[in-house]
Formats: structure tokens, sequence, C-alpha cells
């Protein structure tokens, strides 16, 4: 891949503001918590770009949760979300506005949009990334001394999740990273704060890459977002059988907690993947999580070790889940687990009268 030309000419902390059926994703206010901070690094702008049809009444809510300036491309082509008119739209916004930092979330649709899009404007892309900070690269002096600083540097499990690689793109802008959903923090809103809305013409033309929708079936299954719950009870092999999981269940009733569950759950078929926590599940921060039957193998502790309270309960004592507890108990979950749901429901009822 060939350097960019003019690289000075790339400014700013730019993030792909996604919406799906004209609500803002919660990963785009997530990257805005992350952009703020780059920029206030490289004392630039933060810029959410957004498309979409009919969509005009969303900057404000991108304002608030931290964007300065939104980059509006407004079209009825993009009134769902599809590739080609997409990948069209924001290639064209990076080559006009040349951001130096250009981040996606990794949902369904960033995990496709910005690899395409990275390919068209001839620049690198980090995928699923976990930490995002401006640093030095090399990170470490080299001999001739050539370092090149306030660059991107994008950090990602590797191999698995048995090692963590920090990447960076030196030669090439924008630098770009899709990021995991429920890793970065949202800002706190600020009600009334505006930004610049810029509205921009893409000139999308269709070709033969456009596809056709035909129909759009959403499922009418109520699934859990586990992502927005403050107390997960989360089970493993360990639990045993997918009836076992009442057991689980009780308890996050009584806690008003939902249920989570590990890979080898899903992988046994016990439980949807819409309710796995991991490395290649999905990153959760709640309040209290309880890992039971969890050994904790470093793909899942990947995905809960920012919870702030850790409570595992395996038969195991030597389980690594018991390195990253806040509390640990050695025993049988179907014994103990019964005994914490009775003695919580207990004092419950004791606080109702």
């Amino acid at each position: 891949m060939g350097k960019t030309a003019n690289i000075e000419a790339y400014k700013g902390v730019y993030i792909y503001a996604q919406q799906v059926d004209n609500k803002i994703s919660n990963i785009s206010l997530e990257l805005l918590g992350e952009a703020r901070k780059l920029a206030a690094d490289l004392n630039e702008e933060v810029t959410a770009v957004l498309l979409g049809s009919h969509v005009g009444d969303l900057t404000d809510k991108l304002g608030e949760y931290g964007a300065d300036k939104v980059i509006l491309v407004d079209d009825p082509k993009l009134e769902t979300y599809r590739t080609e008119p997409y990948a069209q739209a924001l290639a064209a916004v990076i080559k006009e506005f040349k951001p130096e930092i250009f981040l996606v979330g990794a949902t369904a649709i960033g995990r496709d949009l910005g690899p395409t899009v990275s390919a068209r404007v001839a620049t690198g892309l980090t995928a699923d990334c976990t930490s995002l900070e401006i640093g030095d690269f090399p990170i470490n002096p080299p001999a001739n001394g050539e370092q090149k600083h306030n660059q991107l540097l994008m950090t990602r499990p590797a191999f698995g999740g048995n090692t963590i690689a920090t990447i960076a793109c030196p030669d090439n802008r924008p630098q770009m990273a899709t990021v995991r959903p429920g890793v970065m923090q949202k800002i706190a809103p600020e009600a009334g704060r505006r930004a610049e809305v810029i509205p921009f013409d893409a000139h999308i033309e269709e070709n033969d890459r456009f596809v056709e929708i035909l129909d759009i079936v959403k499922s009418t299954a109520q699934t859990v977002d586990i992502q927005q719950a403050k107390i997960l009870v989360s089970g493993g092999r360990g639990v045993g059988s997918p009836e076992n999981f009442k057991i689980l269940e009780d308890l996050a009733k009584a806690l008003g907690g939902e249920v989570s569950c590990s890979r080898a759950v899903v992988d046994s078929g016990w439980k949807p993947h819409d309710l796995q926590v991991g490395q290649t599940g999905k990153t959760v921060r709640p309040n209290l999580y309880f890992a039971i039957g969890i050994s904790g193998a470093i793909q899942h502790v990947a995905g809960m070790e920012e919870s702030d309270v850790i409570i595992a309960i395996n038969k195991d004592p030597d389980a690594p889940i018991f390195d990253v507890a806040s509390y640990g108990i050695v025993g049988d979950y179907q014994k103990i687990v019964p005994a914490l749901t009775e003695a919580i429901k207990a004092e419950k009822a004791k606080k109702a009268d």
C-alpha cells in the first residue's frame, strides 16, 4: 500500500454515527466518548458522520454526547443499510474532509462497512479494538531514532485472545479502527450542547453492486441486551445442563438482573449467542457479575473483567476465575445459589414489611 500523499492535511477525530430505524445506536455514543479523549490529546475537534434518510433530527443527540460537528449525508438511497451506497457515501466524506482518525463500531454493520471503506480510501484498518491511545510509533525508539509522534495506537486481542497486539498506521490516513461495543464509555450528555451540522451531497450513484431489499423481517423474540444490565448472573459449562440454568434464573430474578453465559454454553446449544460474554461474545461492565461454573478462560475474562464487583462460585479452588473475582466461593453452586436466592428473597420481604 502506497503512502498517503500530504499526510499533514488530515485532521480531526471522526466517528461513524450508526443509526438503525432512525435511532442512534448505543455504540455511536460510546465512540463519541472515546473520540473526545483522543481529540483532547491531539488538540483537535470531534466530528460525527451521520448517514441515512430523514435523519437530521438525530444531530442534536450527537452534539449532546460530544460531537463538535456532524457531517450529514441525507439521501433516500440511504434509508436502509446497504453496503454499496453507504460505502460510497462514507468514502466520499473521507476524501472530501480528510479525517486523521476514523472510528467505526464493530457491529454487524460496522464490520461490513469499515473494511469496505478503508479499501476504497487506500488505508489500513485495525478490527475489533479494545483500547485506543495517542502515542509514539514505534513504541520503543529505534536505533536510528525515527519515531513518529501523535499516532493512533490501536490495541486488540490476537491469536484467540492469548496475546494482545498494538497496531499503528503511520504512513496512511485516515487511521481507521473498528471498536468493540461495550468497551468504551459514553460521556454524560450535556443538555443543549449543539454540534455544527454540515450537510454533504455524496453523489451516490447506482451501480451493479447495489442490492434490492425485498423485505425486512424483524424478529419478534424478546431478546435481552446484557450490555445494559446492571446485574448479571452468568453460567458456564460447570452448570451442567440447560435445565440447571433455572437455578441461575431464579437468582437473577430475585436480584432484578439478567442471565448471561460463557461460550461453552452457547456451543452446547443451551443458550443463544446474544447472551454470551467474552471475546467472541459481548463485553459487559455491570455493577455486579456472578460467574457460576465458569473456569475463567482469558477469552471470557476479557469480556467481563471491568465489572464493578465479581463473585465467582466454582468447585475447583484453582479455577483462573478466582484471580479476577472480588469474592470467591469454592463449592457446589446447586447448594450455594438456591440458599443465596432464598436469603435475598427473605431480605426483600423483610424490607417490604
